[in-house]
Parts: structure tokens; C-alpha cells; sequence
């Protein structure tokens, strides 16, 4: 299936050569600064991103699951409410993965992320990942300490073999009809800035901000080189990544709604169709019903 243009300059299947500065936090595909475009083809979008979700969860073979990764104040909260706001609750569930639990710190770093994968009919969403062991663990390494990993299994090679292990996994699920599809929301640190000073400002969103935030603008560099490694190393084609432009959150929920509807509409998806024995059962009901 073609894949539309709007959303092919942002898709990295091949990670090879891969620049995450090839990438313009503040594109916004030469739309007008109006967003009237952009909003009608948002509401399209979610109007079709719902239409297809019922068929999915009627066919009931396939799932999806979108991963969405950024920097803190990226926009992963209100995209996933604006573009999944016409989608059934019965058939989407959300999950945030926060920092891990004791329990979770006891098992390997995908076992919170596994049990949380959507069933067939289901679209998942995962508001951060089994990624952040690639990225928060990579920039601070105390956190890679406090998984009681066996020394001998930390090494140089520790990340190479965490992205092999992701590819694999991912691969996995594709074979076994759940969809993969991956976003980073790619903001710029000058817009995380205006965004964590509108937090602090508007009383109604302080609850957001927090100290670390700002500690963490100081590993911003290692965070980009962080997110630009990952995905140069999990970028398959069976499980693509999109580098979403966020610093326009109007345009990043457009890229992302779009990015939805291909995946999905890929699938040829389609209502079970009753016949046979099913359907004679159903005309009896029918006319049992007409007769009271």
C-alpha cells in the first residue's frame, strides 16, 4: 500500500545513515500558518482512525500497538487524547510507564512492557516504553545499577544487545498480528523551554512540572544522541519509526492521526461476514422477532 507523502518524509524504516538533525522540530510540510487545513484533515482522520477501530475489534486477528517516546513537555499526552478521542474505550487501552516498581525492577527490562501488549482487536497505546532502557538507563547509568543485572552482563555491548533483543521482540509481534508502529515527538529545546515556563504560569498545569525537569535539560545532548542511536538501531520496516516535527502540536497530531490510518487501513480490514448455518440461525431469530 502506498504510503501518503505527508507522512513518508517522516517514516525511518532503515536505520542505516540515519540523522536525527535531519529532522526539523518546527517543520510544519509548508501548511498554512491558518492550521485550517491541518484541522480538517485531523477531523477526517479521527473520524476514519474510529471507523477502522470497529473493524478491527469486529475481525478480531489483528492489533495494534503504538509506542510513543519524547522529551518531557513533547506532546505524547494531548496526542494521544486529541487523535484517539473518536476511538471506542472498549477497544483501546492506554498504558504510562512511569519509573518501575520494585517488582518490576525484579524481572528483565521488557516484562512490564509484555503484559501490557493489546489483544487481538485492540489498539494499545504506550505512553512511554520498554525505550526508556535505551534512553533514561543509557543517560544515567545508576539506573542500569539498580536492575541487578549480573555484573558480567554489563558491558560495552549491554545497548547493542538491548536493541537486538527490541528487534526481535518486535518482530515477534508483527508475526504473531500485532502491529508495530513507533513515534517520536521531536521538539526542540528552546520549545520545551516556553513549554515548561507556560506550566509554571498557568496554575491549572503546575502539577506537571517538576525540579527534575530542568535537571534534565542538562543531558540534553545525550538525550538527542540517546534517541537518534535507538533509532537507528531499531528502525525495521515491519516496525517503523516516525520522527514527528512537535514543536507545533497542531501538525504533530495530524502527522501522528495519519500515521494511525495508513497503518490500519493497510490491513484490508472487514466486518466477519455471517453465512451458512450462522446466517439460517440469524433469519430464524429475525423472523422470532417480527412475529412478537
Amino acid at each position: 500500500m502506498k504510503i501518503p507523502k505527508l507522512i513518508k518524509q517522516y517514516r525511518v524504516e532503515e536505520g542505516k545513515g540515519f540523522r536525527l538533525a535531519d529532522f526539523d522540530p518546527a517543520d510544519t510540510g509548508g501548511l498554512d500558518v491558518d492550521k485550517s487545513e491541518a484541522k480538517d484533515t485531523l477531523a477526517k482522520d479521527i473520524k476514519r482512525l474510529a471507523e477502522l477501530q470497529e473493524l478491527l475489534y469486529a475481525e478480531h486477528r489483528w492489533a495494534l500497538l503504538a509506542v510513543f517516546q519524547a522529551m518531557d513537555a513533547g506532546g505524547k499526552d494531548s496526542a494521544i487524547a486529541h487523535v484517539m478521542s473518536g476511538v471506542n474505550p472498549q477497544g483501546c487501552d492506554v498504558h504510562s510507564f512511569k519509573q518501575p516498581s520494585v517488582d518490576e525492577l525484579a524481572h528483565d527490562f521488557m516484562w512490564r512492557a509484555m503484559v501490557q501488549v493489546p489483544r487481538r482487536g485492540h489498539i494499545g497505546i504506550f505512553n512511554r516504553s520498554y525505550y526508556e532502557e535505551v534512553l533514561i538507563a543509557r543517560v544515567h547509568p545508576e539506573v542500569l545499577q539498580r536492575q541487578s543485572l549480573p555484573p558480567k552482563l554489563v558491558s560495552r555491548h549491554t545497548w547493542r544487545e538491548r536493541f537486538r533483543h527490541i528487534r526481535n521482540y518486535e518482530d515477534y509481534l508483527v508475526h504473531n498480528g500485532i502491529l508495530v508502529i513507533k513515534f517520536h515527538l521531536r521538539i526542540s529545546k528552546e520549545e520545551q523551554r516556553r513549554r515548561f515556563l507556560a506550566r509554571i504560569e498557568e496554575p491549572g498545569k503546575r502539577w506537571k512540572f517538576s525540579m527534575d525537569d530542568v535537571s534534565e535539560r542538562r543531558h540534553w545532548d545525550r538525550y538527542m544522541d540517546a534517541y537518534e542511536r535507538m533509532i537507528r538501531h531499531t528502525a525495521t520496516p515491519l516496525a517503523p519509526w516516525y520522527v514527528v516535527p512537535a514543536d507545533n502540536k497542531w501538525y504533530a497530531r495530524m502527522v501522528v492521526a495519519s500515521a494511525l490510518v495508513h497503518t490500519l487501513e493497510s490491513l484490508d480490514l472487514s466486518f466477519p461476514k455471517v453465512e451458512g448455518e450462522a446466517l439460517r440461525e440469524l433469519m430464524k431469530a429475525k423472523k422470532t422477532l417480527e412475529k412478537e
